[in-house]
């Protein structure tokens, strides 16, 4: 590969068709980014080092089944996935505990913990839907925001019920991919959208 500059997205597709030193420069490029943002929130270098490494790892042996247009934002979803696998306390043994201030303070903090995992996991869906085409962008909108039909945003929008379902099915399609090495349901993002 010569010394020239290539986009994220064409190195990956040469990534795709094994080529070694395109996923070592895509490696160079993210990992100190990644590594930063996993150890901001760790706050373990050892640990932060090996999220950024299983998430490469993982990108290599899946680079032909994974379909990566946003490179820099799948990324992204990864370590804050892997972030939050390793965040999440182990599950303590079910006792008896005399004094309810103690239970009440650890389901405080879990449901802190869940509402950041949520506000975060939330503004990343919000830039995802943002990057879509605008007349998908806005279907999906009317759709999922005002929870308009598909017959009502057709007559709105003064085209056929047919269009809407393709922009609908187009925006679906394009949140799987860019939310599919997360272990994201298209479920959880519909709810996590109407919120």
């Amino acid at each position: 590969m010569p010394n020239v500059l290539k986009s994220d997205l064409e190195l990956w597709l040469a990534v795709r068709n094994d080529n070694e030193l395109a996923f070592n420069e895509l490696f160079h490029r993210y990992w100190s980014r990644l590594y930063k943002a996993a150890q901001y929130k760790l706050r373990d270098k050892e640990t932060s080092s090996e999220v950024v490494h299983d998430i490469f790892l993982s990108l290599w042996q899946r680079r032909h089944q994974l379909e990566i247009n946003n490179f820099s934002g799948y990324l992204l979803m990864c370590i804050r996935y892997q972030v939050y696998t390793r965040l999440k306390p182990a599950k303590a043994p079910v006792s008896y505990q005399a004094q309810m201030e103690d239970n009440t303070c650890a389901l405080t903090w879990n449901k802190g913990e869940i509402n950041i995992q949520e506000h975060e996991l939330h503004e990343s869906l919000q830039e995802c839907v943002s990057q879509l085409p605008k007349r998908c962008h806005e279907i999906f909108h009317l759709s999922r925001i005002e929870h308009l039909s598909n017959q009502e945003i057709a007559e709105r929008l003064g085209i056929s019920k047919k269009s809407v379902e393709n922009q609908i099915t187009m925006a679906l399609k394009h949140l799987r991919t860019a939310f599919e090495g997360a272990g994201i349901s298209i479920i959880l993002l519909d709810f996590l959208l109407r919120k």
